[in-house]
């Protein structure tokens, strides 16, 4: 299997571990929408879960070439700073539960796969002229699609968490009615 046939494959498990410790551990056992201590936590997942959105959207559709490559790259750094960004900000207000830490390692492992296989495939679609081209893996790509808006509506709703959260901690004036 060449790296850019294994690429969906690993966007797949990345969206479907990911999902998992969404729901399972944010939502139902941490309630992190809504702990005021965790609005720092829950902007850094409003970050993750729209590049997750540009990533699972833009590789399942498209063949990111010359300079555009760049673009992919600028998105997996900064899914790298994020995450190395939230595991300090979790390990400062919460305590995880087993089953999130083993997530996370499983996570991360499977970023480092997704930037293994990225590289070449970048750097073949680096030496091209740039722009996009159309490309597709069947129904992986509607299914990574899927997983793209449930990522981008994902984002907006916690981005609306981490604004109530925000003005719940004091850390933002609430205007007040004239």
């Amino acid at each position: 299997m060449s790296p850019l046939e294994l690429l969906p494959w690993l966007l797949l498990a990345q969206a479907v571990v990911g999902g998992f410790d969404t729901l399972f551990n944010h939502e139902l056992l941490a309630g992190l929408p809504h702990r005021p201590d965790a609005h720092a936590e829950i902007g850094l997942h409003t970050v993750r879960e729209g590049i997750y959105a540009m990533l699972f959207g833009g590789l399942a559709w498209l063949a990111w070439q010359g300079a555009a490559a760049w673009l992919i790259a600028a998105l997996v750094a900064g899914e790298m700073i994020v995450t190395a960004r939230d595991e300090l900000e979790e390990n400062r207000i919460r305590v995880l539960p087993q089953n999130e830490r083993v997530v996370h390692v499983l996570l991360t492992l499977n970023l480092g796969l997704i930037i293994a296989v990225l590289v070449p495939v970048l750097r073949l679609w680096h030496a091209q002229p740039t722009g996009v081209q159309p490309t597709g893996f069947g129904a992986l790509s509607w299914i990574l699609t899927a997983f793209a808006l449930a990522s981008l509506a994902w984002s907006i709703r916690d981005f609306r968490a981490w604004r109530r959260l925000r003005r719940a901690a004091g850390l933002i004036a609430v205007p007040r009615a004239a």
